[in-house]
């Protein structure tokens, strides 16, 4: 639908507005997102470090004209721009969103709660798409500010909408509900997620409940819901009480699949499902309340449930054939969320050429040639170089006086059988290739041809999560404070190139690396942040010069010997980074040297400080903050000299990560933020809530049954002492698992449960026992560590420290690397 200017005034009650030069289609509220300018409206929305209206004079550039504001902004310099000035730029879009729905009578189903949403939201689409044209909440866009994009996807040509909507703290799903207006509410359970934002589960179940208070009914898991519901509406529930509409009687699980005998209006009848763990087990039975509900007969129940395929909730990068980078996002397939995925590609690929196979985008409501010319342009504006496109739709679409035109190579294949049988391996060649397409196309087989096939074990690295923790470090700082990210050790284990883009586009101010072999790849990888090398040698001068890298002087003799080398190439004022000793006793010039360096820096061309800084020897640890203290007295003190002397200002950093949280008078003009970055708090009190980035997993190879007595592994080390199922899994010290967490000290994650090792860590292989996880099988996935097995328990237990632990994970570990 389109709005003009005047209406979309009239929403915020604002007069003088009634241009008609522009209709407005599209909402952005990310200026990378823009694809369409001409019939796009930017809200301004400000963030804890970067005011929204900084990037309208760039959108502007772009060809946008039409913005909303809530914070002062010069409006002459914006020829021909409509601003719309309004009191909160988030509460505006928020009522701009419930006007839109408005328009629509149509059923609307709201999910809520704890855990489950996204995938009950999938499954019911996947259930119930024979039936209706739904619009569905893209990926988890289920926020305040997620929320109301998803509800202006909305059309003429829908029939069902599936929302989710999140809550962290109260008071925040009363704007949600007004933008949703459902009409059918779901409540998937209450856990302890996000339980600091609620005084108690209590609480929390009220302020989730209030999503429904124009719902005609709301359907509810009554064993995963203690606390009353406040709701006065028809409730239609699932449990293992008698009393609730939907009776649990039986679960029954095989080898990869379960039966769920259960009870309804007075019937008995068995279901099958495809899962055996109980997290999908429950979010099966919502959605098949849900069909019940919806009066589906219990054959078509029947016959859709084993049909249901796993969610993946994320968009996964994986290293794949010939070199090149694989982003699968077979999650979804309508506009929306392929615009969303293309500028995930093109944030990633950077310089580097970017591929797509797509395939028709199917129950889209749009006349086939109105929706591929949106898709042509979505491409053309993510500078695509080639499309493999598949289905007898885009046949249709792409004639050759079509294809002439377009800035990109167009490919056609009537179906996924034929891609697979027509291209081969050698299309694909060091590129990134998006993977786009409708579940009845069955991506997954082309992902599985086009994924590098190596070890099993895997680093899952969160990017998504990352984000988050590098905005809890954001938020603690002056706004005047620049943000030095390190990620040196090819990002403590995590992998530099894709860790260094998600930072360079959440515009950190500087990059620092150990050597400068890491900065040269991280410049191959299309990163243009200025780059701080820390640990420089005469060999490595033309490099530093070469990939623009900038070296930490720590002696005399580097500095004279980098002095030569630049008045050699004819340069002048190279930045350097200086680096003073105040306590550390590693590198760095003393404080008898000041004098010496500064008439070394006095009267000469060739280099100009950038920064200077030191380093902290025990800023986590409340004992030594009285060291602390001085180092950073001798600092600041060593820095005036210098000033002085040299007779300008200098950029000043001593704070690292625990720094950041424990002391702010530290932060002076910069901070160096590492291990914070990837979720480890090294603080004792661990009062930041942060996300975990990074994931080791692996997967079991073989399961046996032992007696009492018998052995495992090498040295007869590990003796059974009852009957037990022992596991090998595909991980061992030659991957990171470090040797000392053999014979019980370490365990790993699977089911629910804990598994201890067993015996002797091996060079690629490990033992774990799980004997009382009766569903543990061959081919499951395990857990090292991660979410469920923090890595600084981890390395204590081996008396070692998370950083160890972390940059130990060998380079034969494939890194994956998902943004949700």
């Amino acid at each position: 639908m389109q709005y003009l200017l005047k209406e979309i005034a009239a929403v915020w009650k604002l007069d003088g507005v009634d241009d008609e030069q522009f209709t407005i289609q599209y909402l952005v509220t990310d200026s990378r997102a823009m694809v369409f300018p001409e019939a796009s409206l930017f809200f301004a929305i400000s963030g804890p470090r970067r005011k929204g209206i900084d990037y309208i004079a760039d959108l502007y550039r772009r060809g946008m004209r039409c913005f909303v504001v809530d914070e002062p902004i010069e409006t002459s310099d914006f020829e021909g721009a409509v601003f719309f000035k309004v009191a909160n730029t988030v509460k505006a879009l928020q009522e701009l969103a419930a006007y839109h729905r408005s328009k629509f009578s149509i059923p609307v189903i709201a999910i809520t709660g704890s855990n489950g949403k996204t995938i009950v939201k999938e499954w019911l689409h996947q259930l119930l798409a024979p039936e209706f044209n739904i619009i569905r909440s893209p990926r988890s866009f289920n926020s305040q500010i997620g929320v109301p994009l998803s509800v202006w996807q909305m059309n003429e040509q829908h029939t069902l909408a599936i929302f989710e909507a999140g809550i962290s703290t109260r008071g925040e799903m009363e704007a949600l509900e007004n933008m949703i207006q459902p009409t059918i509410g779901v409540f998937t359970n209450i856990t302890d997620a996000h339980n600091e934002g609620f005084l108690n589960h209590a609480e929390k179940t009220v302020q989730k409940s209030i999503l429904f208070k124009r719902a005609a009914v709301l359907l509810k898991a009554s064993d995963c819901i203690e606390a009353p519901i406040p709701y006065s509406g028809k409730f239609f529930s699932w449990g293992i009480l008698s009393a609730n509409d939907l009776v649990v009687v039986e679960v029954k699980k095989w080898n990869d699949y379960s039966t769920l005998t259960l009870q309804y209006q007075g019937e008995v009848f068995d279901i099958n499902i495809p899962f055996t763990d109980a997290i999908s087990t429950q979010n099966t039975l919502t959605c098949i309340a849900m069909m019940l509900y919806l009066r589906y007969t219990m054959a078509v129940i029947q016959e859709r449930m084993m049909q249901l395929q796993s969610v993946e909730m994320r968009m996964q990068l994986r290293k794949a054939i010939n070199d090149c980078y694989l982003l699968n996002d077979s999650y979804s397939n309508d506009q929306f969320s392929l615009s969303l995925a293309l500028n995930f590609l093109k944030e990633k690929s950077g310089d580097q050429p970017a591929s797509i196979v797509l395939s028709d985008i199917v129950e889209s409501g749009q006349a086939n040639s109105l929706l591929y010319e949106e898709v042509v342009e979505l491409l053309k504006q993510n500078n695509i170089k080639q499309l493999y496109a598949i289905g007898e739709g885009m046949v249709a679409y792409f004639t050759p006086s079509i294809v002439q035109h377009l800035p990109f190579a167009v490919k056609l294949f009537s179906s996924t059988d034929q891609f697979l049988n027509s291209v081969s391996y050698a299309s694909f060649q060091r590129e990134y290739i998006l993977l786009k397409g409708a579940r009845r196309f069955e991506f997954e087989r082309i992902a599985h041809w086009l994924e590098l096939q190596v070890h099993q074990t895997v680093l899952e690295v969160n990017l998504t999560a990352m984000v988050e923790n590098l905005k809890i470090y954001q938020s603690l700082l002056s706004p005047t404070t620049k943000l030095m990210a390190m990620v040196k050790a090819f990002s403590y284990g995590s992998g530099a190139g894709e860790v260094a883009k998600i930072l360079q586009q959440q515009k950190v101010d500087y990059l620092a690396v150990a050597y400068a072999d890491e900065g040269v790849a991280l410049r191959k990888a299309g990163i243009h942040l200025p780059i701080m090398v820390m640990s420089v040698d005469e060999q490595s001068f033309d490099v530093l010069i070469n990939y623009s890298l900038e070296p930490e002087i720590f002696s005399f003799e580097i500095l004279k010997s980098f002095q030569q080398y630049i008045k050699k190439q004819g340069l002048e004022k190279y930045p350097i980074h200086i680096k003073l000793n105040t306590g550390m006793n590693r590198l760095g010039f003393d404080k008898v040297e000041l004098p010496i360096l500064a008439a070394a820096l006095l009267n000469q061309q060739a280099v100009k400080i950038k920064t200077v800084l030191s380093h902290l020897v025990a800023s986590e640890d409340p004992a030594f903050d009285g060291f602390t203290a001085e180092q950073c007295e001798q600092f600041t003190m060593a820095c005036s000299m210098l000033e002085k002397a040299l007779g300008y200002s200098l950029v000043k950093h001593i704070a690292n990560t625990a720094a950041i949280q424990r002391n702010a008078a530290l932060q002076l003009d910069m901070v160096r933020l590492g291990i914070g970055l990837y979720g480890v708090d090294t603080t004792p009190n661990k009062n930041l809530k942060l996300a975990t980035v990074a994931s080791l997993k692996s997967t079991i190879a073989q399961v046996r049954k032992l007696s009492a007595g018998e052995t495992v592994g090498y040295s007869r080390a590990g003796k059974l002492e009852r009957d037990s199922v022992i596991a090998t899994v595909r991980i061992g010290y030659a991957d990171g698992f470090n040797r000392c967490l053999g014979n019980g000290v370490g365990s790993m994650y699977l089911h629910g449960a804990y598994a201890p090792v067993v015996g002797k860590i091996c060079m690629d292989m490990t033992m774990i026992d799980i004997t009382d996880i009766p569903m543990a099988a061959a081919g499951d996935i395990v857990e090292i560590f991660g979410t469920h097995i923090d890595i600084a328990t981890l390395a204590a237990a081996v008396g070692t420290i998370p950083y160890e632990t972390m940059t130990g994970v060998s380079q034969r570990v494939k890194r994956v690397y998902i943004e949700e």
